[in-house]
């Protein structure tokens, strides 16, 4: 069996277009991706109202995070005036990116980080998961054909 090597494999990078530019997101390193990760579970226990590592949450805001997601995009980014929300977005997509994958980056890059614009996607998924879960009319459910078996006090009554 032959490896390809590592390197070429894993080359990922994100690509994000802002006002008629493409930024190159490049992969964070080992220890930024880690970080990167510890935030974003603690953000979510926090969201869930569950008590957060603050050392976690200490140590995200001690550093630039923005800057170590968005890697040299984001001096490029600075140097060509990209305004602060399409900066920001661009930030948590990478963030999103890190954490889960390309495709949701994609998503959340799309709704412009607006979950209420994720969410007709997910109310149609839930909307065909219903329809592929009724019942069908051979179901077993509701009445029978056979007739029920003789219940315990029934039967002593005819002995």
């Amino acid at each position: 069996m032959a490896f390809e090597a590592l390197d070429e494999l894993l080359d990922e990078s994100l690509e994000l277009p802002i006002g008629g530019r493409t930024y190159k997101i490049p992969a964070p390193s080992a220890e930024i991706g880690l970080r990167t990760q510890a935030l974003i579970n603690a953000a979510a226990v926090a969201a869930d109202g569950g008590r957060v590592d603050e050392q976690v949450l200490g140590d995200a805001a001690e550093r630039d995070l923005y800057r170590e997601v968005l890697g040299d995009a984001h001096e490029r980014m600075v140097a060509d005036a990209v305004p602060w929300p399409a900066l920001k977005h661009s930030a948590l997509t990478a963030m999103v990116w890190i954490a889960q994958d390309k495709s949701a980056a994609e998503r959340f890059w799309n709704a412009a980080g607006d979950p209420s614009r994720l969410a007709p996607n997910r109310a149609a998924r839930r909307r065909s998961d219903a329809v592929s879960s009724t019942k069908s009319r051979g179901s077993t459910s509701g009445t029978s054909t056979r007739p029920a078996p003789p219940r315990g006090k029934a039967n002593k009554r005819r002995k």
